[in-house]
This record gives structure tokens, sequence and C-alpha cells, in this order.
């Protein structure tokens, strides 16, 4: 079975994000960027299930800028086989990643796709239902876990009632949740045989996917700040405050 792993480029999620002056969007100058943690699960997954005995090859793919090669040789230091780095200055919608991905499957032939279920900059939670969309391609979301059952993968899902467990036909598109695994640290022995590790770069034209942008950013604003709460002497008080402010 071929695994192929789509990982994105974000903002490390330890930074504090920044909107720019102008409100046109994130200031990423001198940030850190780091792999997506929902990513990071999903590239974990394919690896455990490879040491099973379940897997034969896992592909790391992403779209991204040149940097996004770093985020791949996080993927190939945890255990993936080899890279492919589809080159884009362009900040690329969920529809046209999804565009992408379903022609690299069309080149790479997965029995299985794995990926987050969002990423944390645009939290669209799009591109693996519009992906399975695009392949007719049956699709488990929201995984908190995930077992290969000969040519059916089994997929537990989080819902909001509770889980569900569904089996999918392959070849088959998983998204990730947080509870399904606990990503390892790449060893530095690992991180240094990932260097030797192949990347192969590509181009959207070399797909022929137009990746133009659909949808148009207004305005990017800070939350609001959060008010400082204030302290009362007893219960009756708390009542009257609630009742002054309209809460009950």
């Amino acid at each position: 079975m071929k695994v192929l792993v789509p990982v994105k480029r974000v903002i490390d999620y330890n930074v504090k994000v920044r909107v720019k002056s102008d409100q046109t969007g994130v200031d990423l100058a001198n940030v850190k960027m780091s792999m997506n943690p929902f990513d990071e699960i999903s590239v974990e997954e394919a690896v455990r299930m490879k040491e099973a005995g379940a897997v034969t090859e896992v592909v790391a793919v992403s779209i991204g800028p040149q940097q996004a090669q770093e985020t791949i040789r996080t993927a190939l230091a945890m255990g993936a086989d080899r890279g492919i780095l589809i080159k884009t200055d362009d900040d690329v919608e969920p529809l046209g990643v999804a565009k992408l991905l379903a022609k690299v499957v069309e080149e790479e032939s997965p029995d299985l796709v794995i990926l987050g279920k969002q990423a944390i900059d645009d939290d669209s939670n799009q591109t693996g239902q519009m992906l399975g969309a695009l392949l007719g391609w049956p699709q488990g979301t929201f995984a908190s876990e995930v077992k290969a059952d000969g040519g059916k993968v089994n997929v537990t899902r989080e819902v909001d009632g509770g889980l569900q467990t569904v089996a999918l036909d392959g070849p088959a598109i998983v998204t990730t949740d947080l509870r399904l695994n606990e990503p390892r640290y790449a060893s530095l022995p690992n991180i240094m045989k990932a260097k030797k590790k192949p990347i192969d770069m590509k181009e959207p034209g070399d797909y022929g996917v137009d990746i133009s942008p659909r949808l148009t950013v207004v305005k990017v604003t800070e939350p609001p700040v959060r008010e400082a709460g204030e302290k009362v002497e007893d219960v009756a008080a708390l009542v009257d405050k609630l009742k002054t402010a309209g809460a009950v």
C-alpha cells in the first residue's frame, strides 16, 4: 500500500500572530514557520502503518514556496520515503490545493491519502472533502483511529454524538483529528538521513491547474482585547452584577 501525505507550511502554533498595519493579512516577516500540527499527525499515522507492515511507501507532498522544502524534510525525518514540492509563491485556496493533489494522485496512484483535517492558518477544513469529491473516493473525516484491513480502511470518526466507525473501500481519503496519535520527534540520525532522501520539484503549470484565487480578503483584524475580570464579595453581589448586565 502506498500512502500520500500532504503537508503544509504554516506559522508555528507557539507564535503570537500579528496582523499587518494595513489589515490586508497576517505579518509573516521574521516569523517561525513549521509543519501544520494536524499534518504532523497524518505523517505519524502513515509512518506507524508502514512500521506495522501495512504500508510500503509514504510520499509527502507540499504546495508552497521554496522554503516548504523544510516542511517536507521534517516529514522525511519522521519516516516518509520521498517528497514532492509543488513550488508557488502565491496563496493557494483549498480548491486549488485539492485540484493539484488530485493530479498528484493520478500520477502517483496511492492507495490512501492521509491529510490533516484543517490547517491552523486559514482553518478552512475543506481540502480533504474537496479532494474526495474530485476523485470520487470514499472519505473518513475527523479520524481518531485508523486501521487498515486488507483492501479496506476502518476509520473511527469524532462526531457530535460521540464516535462513528466507517469501513472505506480503498483507495480512500482520511483526514486526521487531534486524538489520533502523538507525533514523534525526529531523531538526529533520521534528520541527517532525510537530507539524502529525494524531493521532486514541480510547479502548478506542470499539472495544468489554474490556482487563481476565487476569494478576496476584505480585511483582517485582531480579536477585541479581553476585558479584565471583577471580584465580588458574595453570591448576592454576583447575582446583582449579572442582573445589571442583563445576563440573567
